[in-house]
C-alpha cells in the first residue's frame, strides 16, 4: 500500500537524503581543523542542499518544469557530495569502506530523483486556474 505524500518530509527520497546527509555531517566531524572552511563546509553544504532542493521542488510541483529543475539541482548536489566524499577518502579523513556505503546511498538518492524527474506528472498538482476559465464562450 502506498502512503499518501502530503509534505516533502513524507517523500522516501527526502527521508533517505536526510538520513545520509546526517551521516555525512557526523563523518565530517573527523576532518582536521584546517579543513573547516573548505572540505568540511563544502561536503556539509552540498549534502544539506540535496534536501533543500527536494523541499523547494515539492512546493513548485504545480509547475512541472520548475519541479524537475529543482530535482535536477538536488541530483547535482548529491553528485557533488559524492565528489567531496572521494576527496575525504583520498585525503585520509574517512575510511574507504564507510565512504563506499555513503557514496552508494547517494547513488540510490540520485536514482530516485531521476525517476521522479522522468515522471513529474505523478507528483504534479493541477495548474492554477486561469483568471477567465470561469467564462463560457
Amino acid at each position: 500500500m502506498k502512503r499518501k505524500v502530503v509534505r516533502h518530509t513524507d517523500l522516501a527520497v527526502y527521508q533517505r537524503a536526510f538520513a545520509v546527509g546526517m551521516e555525512v555531517f557526523h563523518a565530517s566531524k573527523k576532518f582536521p581543523a584546517e579543513e573547516k572552511y573548505s572540505l568540511t563546509d563544502q561536503v556539509r553544504r552540498s549534502s544539506r542542499s540535496v534536501c533543500g532542493n527536494i523541499a523547494e521542488g515539492w512546493r513548485k510541483r504545480r509547475y512541472p518544469a520548475s519541479f524537475v529543475s529543482k530535482l535536477n539541482d538536488a541530483e547535482g548536489e548529491a553528485a557533488e557530495t559524492q565528489s567531496w566524499l572521494q576527496f575525504a577518502v583520498e585525503s585520509g579523513y574517512l575510511e574507504r569502506d564507510e565512504t563506499r556505503r555513503l557514496y552508494s546511498e547517494y547513488d540510490e538518492v540520485i536514482a530516485m530523483l531521476i525517476t521522479m524527474q522522468n515522471h513529474p506528472e505523478q507528483w504534479a498538482l493541477s495548474p492554477p486556474p486561469r483568471s477567465n476559465d470561469h467564462l463560457k464562450v
